[in-house]
């Protein structure tokens, strides 16, 4: 089940192996949305480490939550599961292949932690640092495409395909930004969401 109110994300599944690439996208596709581009891969890499943690380590089962949450000018991500146990730094042997999680984690992240859940298990969460504050919700809403001005002669588009106005003139400028050509110069954006 997946809920996306405007400044919180949650994601519930089983961490397994491919589900934990599905929650990777799911993130990355989230701080697009919120404009937060900078910050896509430290949390994908933070919450592939956290989830594969729980993969390999959490009993009694694999079910856990992942939330993001954006306040101010942090992003915290978080992930819940139902094993009490507390993970810690540690260092790992060099030909060891795994035992660096949580120091990938804390190496990319402000800061980070591990807290017991008041329904059992554990919440272990890291935070990343907007470096801007966070825009407001009206700032998101698209703005409506500004009209273009009438060129003299005949309306573009309004004659046989291909008909550019008088002596082959340009476009107008409103038409030349960058992307638009004739075709999709009075097109609207959509809102994704």
């Amino acid at each position: 089940m997946i809920r996306k109110p405007s400044r919180h994300c949650t994601v519930e599944l089983q961490a397994l192996p491919s589900r934990i690439g599905q929650v990777r996208r799911i993130v990355s596709a989230q701080l697009r949305y919120w404009h937060l581009d900078p910050l896509i891969d430290s949390a994908a890499l933070g919450v592939t480490e956290l989830l594969t943690n729980v993969h390999r380590h959490a009993e009694p089962d694999k079910q856990c939550r992942v939330e993001i949450d954006l306040l101010r000018d942090r992003l915290t991500v978080s992930v819940r599961d139902n094993d009490p146990r507390v993970p810690s730094l540690r260092c790992a042997d060099l030909a060891a292949l795994g035992g660096r999680g949580l120091t990938l984690v804390a190496s990319v992240s402000e800061s980070w932690g591990v807290r017991p859940h008041d329904e059992g298990g554990k919440v272990v969460w890291f935070t990343l640092q907007t470096h801007t504050p966070a825009l407001p919700q009206s700032a998101l809403a698209v703005p409506a495409p500004v009209p273009a001005l009438a060129a003299p002669g005949p309306l573009r588009g309004s004659g046989p395909a291909g008909a550019r106005g008088p002596a082959g003139s340009p476009p107008p400028p409103s038409a030349r930004r960058r992307g638009q050509t004739r075709e999709n110069a009075g097109a609207r954006p959509t809102a994704v969401g």
